[in-house]
């Protein structure tokens, strides 16, 4: 596959990187104007880099725009991305194109119909990353809440804690504790290290464990891990710019919500457009202004700034101030690991919520979805089950348990007709069923396309 990525930023360059390493058949070319982040392009992967303005036809000629199968636009301007977009299809009327749109005035209704004809797939990073933050604050106890079959499970990553009535007890406890909850245990790292779950397998204190279950059920399981935490109702976000914006006018409904932005004019203008949000003027690492607004009080303190150090300072400072939970956006991925469990509870790096939306996108008809987890160490999918030419190889009308797959794969659920259910040994895989899937090194998912998805 021939694709062609505009802009070599965090999403950019870990894209490539990433659909490089995927397939030797992958051949990428990526357009920036900036020579510095080409030469970190090209010292990690086998990647063709072109310097130039993202935009330029002459530019994307030079890249083979005309052969090319995908364009993926991921450059710092939405205009540069769309009239990128403009241009390749142009010059090629077979290429797909998908773009990061960050505005939403593009995505209006007057609009969308238009912007559709030059892009097939918009992207909007912080309407994804709303949407993430969003349902680690529906889920209390989570590190990490994704969607699948249609929204009908939730892959939940949750940290086992002393004190969960299944810490030190085998795996297949759960189902005495829990006989009328179906679920199941994709993976447990423990420290760091990946822990292929099976029925004897005992949780420890310090596990992360992912599990699959319907949405119900979620809290259920999780209570299992831990001791049960109340739902979160008390919210204060540092950052009043696109994501906790969106964050507060998502979820001001069913919350009590306080944002801190330093900008003036920003407050007023966020202030006018939420309801019951109170919108204050200040700088989130005050402490007087945090004294002042009962920061001890609050479940859940979010900075959600684009600035790292003042996301790590504001959130330490909550911390030691008595806040319950810490969330903080780390746009170097590079800190997430350095924060996060010290101090900062759940530390998100924007480029990898990104990423997989992308990668779902390129992987063409067979994927459905992508996420990345750990960090981008492992990774859960949703595949669709194809026909095989070679009728040795093909799945289809097998039993779930009969199918040979990869060392650190876990098939955890399967939807068959629009119905999503907990996967089992004897389930009997049919064509077109969806297949949810958590792999441990995502370098196999080549292998679990050629299986499930040929």
């Amino acid at each position: 596959m021939e694709i062609v990525i505009l802009g070599a930023g965090g999403v950019g360059s870990t894209l490539a990187d990433l659909l490089a390493k995927e397939s030797e058949e992958n051949d990428i070319t990526v357009i920036d104007a900036n020579p510095s982040y080409l030469s970190s392009v090209e010292e990690h992967a086998d990647i063709k880099t072109i310097q130039g303005h993202c935009s330029h036809p002459d530019v994307l000629v030079k890249a083979g725009i005309q052969k090319a199968d995908i364009v993926v636009a991921v450059s710092g301007s939405d205009e540069i991305n769309l009239v990128a977009c403009l241009i390749a299809k142009t010059l090629s009327t077979n290429i797909r194109t998908i773009a990061r749109i960050r505005d939403t005035s593009y995505a209006k209704k007057d609009t969308k119909g238009t912007i559709l004809q030059i892009v097939d797939k918009i992207i909007s990073p912080e309407q994804l990353l709303t949407d993430y933050i969003q349902r680690l604050i529906d889920t209390p106890g989570s590190l990490q809440v994704l969607d699948f079959a249609n929204g009908q499970l939730n892959l939940v990553g949750v940290k086992a804690v002393r004190g969960g009535p299944l810490i030190g007890h085998h795996i297949s406890d759960l189902k005495k504790h829990m006989p009328k909850v179906d679920t199941r245990i994709a993976a447990i790292f423990r420290q760091d290290q990946a822990v292929i779950p099976s029925g004897d397998t005992i949780i420890e204190a310090g596990d992360e464990v992912f599990f699959i279950a319907k949405k119900n059920d979620i809290s259920s399981v999780i209570n299992e891990m831990r001791k049960k935490e109340d739902a979160y109702k008390r919210i204060m976000i540092a950052g009043g710019g696109k994501v906790g914006s969106r964050l507060a006018k998502a979820i001001e409904h069913n919350h009590q919500v306080k944002v801190i932005e330093t900008n003036k004019e920003r407050a007023k203008y966020i202030a006018g457009n939420l309801k019951s949000t109170i919108v204050l003027h200040g700088d989130s690492s005050d402490k007087l202004l945090l004294h002042e607004e009962n920061i001890e009080s609050m479940d859940i303190f979010a900075s959600l700034t684009n600035d790292d150090e003042t996301n790590i300072m504001s959130c330490l400072l909550a911390k030691e101030m008595g806040a319950h939970k810490l969330i903080s956006l780390i746009n170097n991925p590079a800190y997430v690991d350095l924060v996060q469990g010290r101090g900062i509870d759940i530390a998100i790096a924007p480029s990898q919520i990104t990423i997989g939306t992308l990668l779902a996108e390129v992987a063409g008809e067979g994927v459905e979805t992508i996420y990345s987890l750990r960090r981008g160490a492992a990774e859960a999918i949703e595949t669709i089950v194809k026909k095989n030419q070679d009728k040795e190889k093909c799945v289809i009308g097998k039993r779930l348990g009969d199918v040979l797959v990869p060392d650190g794969v876990t098939i955890g659920a399967i939807m068959h007709d629009n119905e999503a259910n907990i996967a089992h040994n004897d389930t009997i895989i049919c064509e077109n069923d969806h297949l949810i899937l958590f792999l441990t090194d995502k370098n196999i998912l080549p292998e679990i396309k050629s299986i499930f998805s040929p």
